[in-house]
């Protein structure tokens, strides 16, 4: 059993990249919201946070238990393999964050997780049905999002054919506030369920936690008080890329990209798929932009996006497996 001052550090670390994870995702909770101007970034925020945290009182914790014990073989996780798995997340959501490029954390944590295993035991260390599951949902994500929210978009412009356009733009500037709480509501359940399934697989590992698996309440209320708090702190750069960048919105497409992303989120948190909270929205909001004319997407800034998500899973890997292969060298554990 590690002591107990090393574990309590660990938990403090995997809290910061909640804590990152919410500043660096606040633009997927809240890009819409603000480039409709329906709220100003300080209201969009503090709405988004509030959301957040409610998050933690009705969705279970079935992805919690995926990301503790379907990603990696639990004999194999211990302190060392999890501090470097939030090590190569927290670099890469930084580095990324700096970019302004809206990169998956979700991803980052399964890559680190999973690299510093790889460095510690090999490629048998990983849990093949888990990474299937989450490589899937890698592409299906923004995938079901762009059609869910294509659907949506051309419904309401069906159903509101004859209406004037700013009776349009007056009711979805209202209808916005629920689709945006909505989608906080996803985004808080699945991304803060991950690092409780960090904090309890870590508990597990060094025996603190019993003889069975499972996540203590007081995991569940720090994770979303972590990623709220981050949401509060905000992430402009990243904000202006989702909001401006890709495609023009209005409110009536905010509220059909919101709507679309929380349906995927919610669905997938109660069915204990660790999805990212970034691919969904962006594919969402490509959806909305496509349903006006291909060209009102900015393809050539949806494409760095791409090339981002490729890169998270590897790249947050690599940076996990040299750190753990760092602190086996120091401590004298590699040949």
């Amino acid at each position: 059993m590690d002591p107990v001052g090393f574990v309590v550090f660990i938990i403090l670390v995997a809290l910061v990249f909640d804590f990152i994870n919410g500043f660096h995702d606040a633009a997927n909770s809240i890009a819409t919201v603000v480039s409709t101007r329906v709220l100003s970034p300080m209201q969009a925020v503090a709405w988004a946070a509030l959301f957040n945290f409610v998050a933690a009182f009705g969705f279970g914790v079935s992805v919690a238990r995926t990301v503790g014990k379907g990603i990696v073989e639990p004999a194999v996780v211990d302190s060392w393999v999890i501090l470097a798995g939030l090590t190569g997340a927290i670099t890469w959501n930084l580095i990324t964050w700096y970019g302004g490029i809206p990169s998956s954390s979700s991803h980052a944590l399964i890559g680190g997780l999973a690299g510093a295993a790889v460095a510690k035991a090999g490629m048998g260390s990983l849990v093949p049905a888990g990474l299937f599951k989450t490589a899937a949902f890698m592409v299906l994500s923004p995938l079901l999002g762009l059609a869910i929210a294509f659907a949506l978009m051309l419904g309401v412009m069906w159903a509101f054919l004859r209406a004037s356009p700013s009776r349009v733009d007056k009711l979805f500037r209202r209808l916005q506030l629920v689709s945006a709480a909505f989608y906080s509501l996803g985004h808080g359940t699945n991304d803060a369920q991950k690092t409780m399934g960090i904090i309890a697989g870590l508990l597990f590992a060094t025996g603190y936690l019993g003889p069975e698996f499972f996540v203590p309440l007081w995991v569940i209320l720090a994770a979303h008080a972590a990623i709220a708090l981050g949401t509060l702190a905000g992430g402009w750069r990243i904000v202006k890329t989702m909001g401006m960048r890709i495609t023009k919105l209005k409110p009536v497409g905010g509220f059909c990209a919101e709507t679309a992303g929380s349906l995927m989120l919610i669905g997938t948190a109660v069915a204990g798929i660790p999805v990212s909270t970034t691919h969904t929205i962006t594919g969402a909001i490509v959806g909305v932009g496509a349903t006006t004319r291909l060209s009102a997407v900015r393809w050539g800034v949806a494409g760095r996006i791409v090339w981002a998500w490729i890169l998270t899973i590897p790249a947050a890997g690599a940076i996990a497996a040299g750190t753990w292969a760092l602190r086996a060298a120091l401590y004298g554990l590699l040949p």
